[in-house]
């Protein structure tokens, strides 16, 4: 339902050249530092900034080439992007029905209840929490089939980004047709709801892998300086410097562990994964 392919956009001081898709059905997840690209690529994606070569589409159609209608069955979060802090919810209601054909009121506002937020308080009184919360209901208050999420759960204490999660994988379960591409660089959010994630680095995808593949068969190998020239290379995608020797990763640790039985050999999380992707030297 999202397809990137080779989207080029070239800054002066930055370069995102970003491929990447999300199927019907699936949670797919953005990880990267501040700065790897997720906004840039993001805002490509929904046509906010022109793009320098690649194409994008959505649901088929070009992104450059999509109707009113089309843009009808998109929610959106971007992290630089929202109403007016002088709105309150009643004010969003309102445009919210005038925005959108299939909004649906009674959702939006049975779910700000539940999240406690206040209908009549201005929108700059929230909370950091608040205000996430409450951008996260207005991407899914009309119905979208495609939800495009920029760091939803960011500055977020563990609590809130728990309850963005919670309504995302909700939504998801009520309407299977959908899909959703979220970014975060708190991976370890993405570890609960996605179901492939991608890793972004300096506007380049280093590594796109299915949750579950990245939690089962990855792992990660402490090497001694003197043991280096004897690890078998064919299964080792990074190495980090340490004061010991080398970190490798790894995307088949049964196959050292059958191999090497003195080795030691981490199961990784997902952030240590992505800590040894993104300050890793790739092999």
């Amino acid at each position: 339902m999202i397809v990137m392919e080779n989207v080029v956009v070239d800054y002066t001081k930055f370069k995102l050249n970003c491929s990447l898709q999300v199927n019907k059905g699936m949670i797919t997840g953005l990880v990267g530092e501040n700065g790897a690209g997720k906004t840039t690529a993001f805002k490509a994606l929904l046509g906010l900034i022109p793009v320098d070569s690649g194409t994008a589409k959505i649901d088929g159609i070009s992104v450059d080439q999509l109707t009113s209608e089309n843009k009808e069955k998109i929610g959106t979060v971007l992290s630089d992007s929202f109403f007016s802090p002088a709105f309150t919810i009643k004010d969003i209601n309102r445009l919210l029905k005038n925005f959108y054909q299939e909004y649906d009121e009674s959702y939006f506002l049975t779910k700000c209840q539940e999240f406690n937020l206040p209908l009549n308080q201005k929108i700059k009184e929230f909370s950091t929490g608040m205000q996430g919360k409450l951008k996260t209901l207005t991407a899914l208050s009309h119905k979208a089939q495609i939800l495009i999420l920029d760091e939803p759960t960011s500055g977020l204490d563990v609590s809130a980004r728990y309850e963005i999660l919670d309504i995302l994988q909700e939504y998801l379960d009520k309407y299977p047709e959908s899909c959703v591409l979220i970014s975060s660089h708190i991976s370890t959010d993405l570890e609960r709801i996605c179901d492939d994630i991608y890793y972004l680095k300096q506007g380049k995808v280093l590594l796109h892998e299915d949750t579950d593949v990245l939690l089962d068969t990855y792992g990660i190998l402490k090497v001694e300086e003197t043991m280096t020239d004897k690890i078998d290379q064919s299964f080792l995608l990074y190495r980090k410097r340490t004061t010991y020797g080398y970190d490798y990763l790894t995307n088949q640790m049964s196959f050292y562990k059958e191999n090497y039985a003195n080795l030691i050999i981490e199961k990784p999380s997902i952030d240590q994964i992505l800590l040894m992707v993104m300050g890793g030297e790739e092999i």
